[in-house]
């Protein structure tokens, strides 16, 4: 599949960042709710007074109420358009776009760059707090409460079971005609200054719903309510488990996306756009 940009158009990347709270997820809506593509298509449009909307394409689509502080899109800009308004482009952006969007970086991308198909990981973080007396006020649309004691030993020790390539059909929402197998490259619990528990996620991809149901099957783990094997036993089994629970979108942040080197780019691209199987599973 061709990803070359149109004869008379370059390829600009966005670094950008946003509170969830108020959006309907990433992707646009066919009801016109809003969301964060919407709103950066349509600032894009409104400060360089164009009559076509140009589409974003995201690392990572993030849900309702879902936060970002590394998120990177990319856009394919008309030549003479990008070199009239680049150098302006992005104080301009910043006075049409509410306060809680923000993009940071526009700059041209390499050959064979797509903000989606060329990141080889992304990494997450899941905020929670078993204070028993609940979250700082200052920290409440970013931090869940729990109110259990949570065993920080213990998630990590379930955690680590979950690392690795697997089919994470278990924790997925699954989606007509897409893969479930993931590669799970970091999964770790660490308890910060204050007493906030964050959960380090970073894999290859995710699919729906992924980071917020192993979170779920861990806390049930370190609150007591399952043991640690718990959360491998459902992965194995390999169908969504009523017992696991997702837990609320605002304690979720994509902290960052990973790229290669830039003469990679073109075929990370191609890779990542292969559906994969396990080892040992038919290819039909």
């Amino acid at each position: 599949m061709s990803d070359d940009v149109q004869a008379g158009f370059v390829r600009i990347r966005l670094d950008l960042s946003y509170d969830g709270k108020d959006f309907s997820g990433w992707a646009k809506q066919p009801r016109g709710q809003r969301t964060v593509q919407g709103d950066i298509e349509e600032a894009l449009k409104t400060v360089t007074r164009s009559t076509e909307t140009f589409e974003l394409t995201v690392a990572g689509r993030t849900d309702a109420g879902v936060h970002a502080r590394g998120q990177v899109a990319h856009v394919d800009l008309p030549l003479e358009l990008w070199a009239e308004h680049r150098e302006k482009l992005l104080r301009r952006l910043a006075g049409r776009l509410r306060h809680d969007v923000r993009v940071w970086r526009l700059t041209e991308a390499p050959a064979g760059f797509n903000a989606r198909f060329s990141a080889v990981w992304r990494r997450y973080a899941y905020r929670v707090t078993d204070n028993p007396g609940g979250v700082d006020p200052l920290l409440r649309g970013h931090v869940l409460w729990h109110d259990w004691a949570l065993d920080m030993d213990a998630m990590n020790a379930a955690a680590e079971r979950l690392v690795g390539e697997h089919d994470f059909a278990a924790y997925c929402k699954k989606r007509e005609g897409a893969t479930t197998i993931r590669t799970l490259q970091e999964l770790r619990w660490e308890r910060r200054p204050g007493g906030v528990l964050e959960a380090t996620v970073k894999a290859d991809a995710f699919c729906h719903n992924m980071v917020r149901a192993l979170v779920g099957a861990l806390l049930f783990v370190g609150d007591g309510h399952r043991p640690v094997e718990w959360p491998a036993k459902v992965l194995a089994a390999g169908v969504r488990d009523s017992a696991v629970h997702v837990v609320r979108p605002h304690g979720l942040t994509l902290e960052e996306v990973g790229y290669p080197a830039d003469e990679l780019l073109a075929a990370r691209n191609l890779e990542a756009r292969n559906k994969r199987t396990l080892p040992g599973s038919g290819c039909c």
